[in-house]
């Protein structure tokens, strides 16, 4: 029984990953976050989550991950990049190159020492941006890879997989904290919480999300 056991999320203080907290709160006996400093632009993020883990009353651990942003030139570790979507097939400028492969690992290495077999993350395979570390078949991979290389059954989950951002704001809801992640997660790639600056990719993906969501539900939208 997963009621039994310890999960580590990682956590971003985002509408994802916060989602994904709050449910493994309510499917695991103890959960503990780790968040990763990997040179992000907007330091915002950590004291975000850092609010969001104290509230909710789960622990909270900071990681050293600059490293990232001394090797991957992108929009979220550089000033000087602009934020795009791909074009032509292309990644979006927004893609920080191994960040989720390097997350897990070191999220599986943290759960190991905690006693913690159960890793959560809020990757999606339906709105991944084209991000090649946010697909299903990357995830399978890398949970067998993590199970040889420590010789510990991680198991990897991730609630979000195979929901678009509107069905997102429905778990939000059932889970009883649709009004939580409006307001007080940090998606937006400028640095602004709640309703974020409504202009660059993830805000609008999460205002489409949100309206659509809403006008299923009957509700004004704002």
């Amino acid at each position: 029984m997963l009621k039994d056991e310890k999960a580590v999320v990682v956590f971003s203080g985002g509408q994802d990953s916060t989602t994904c907290l709050v449910w493994a709160l309510k499917t695991f006996k103890e959960v503990a976050t780790v968040t990763f400093d990997y040179g992000q632009r907007h330091r915002d993020e950590i004291e975000c989550a850092k609010e969001i883990a104290d509230e909710l009353g789960v622990s909270f651990k900071v990681l050293d991950l600059q490293l990232i942003s001394q090797l991957s030139a992108n929009a979220l570790t550089r000033d000087d990049i602009e934020i795009e979507a791909g074009k032509d097939g292309e990644l979006p400028s927004t893609f920080v190159e191994g960040r989720n492969h390097l997350f897990l690992s070191f999220a599986a290495i943290y759960a190991k020492q905690i006693g913690a077999r159960h890793v959560v993350t809020g990757v999606c395979e339906t709105d991944f941006s084209g991000y090649p570390d946010c697909r299903d078949s990357f995830i399978k991979s890398l949970n067998v890879t993590l199970n040889l290389a420590m010789d510990h059954q991680f198991v990897i989950h991730t609630p979000l997989m195979w929901l678009d951002k509107k069905k997102t704001w429905q778990l939000a809801d059932e889970l009883g904290v649709l009004d939580f992640v409006r307001n007080k997660t940090l998606t937006c790639y400028e640095g602004v919480r709640g309703e974020g600056c409504g202009k660059c990719p993830a805000c609008q993906l999460r205002k489409n999300g949100l309206d659509l969501y809403l006008e299923e539900k009957g509700e004004e939208l704002s």
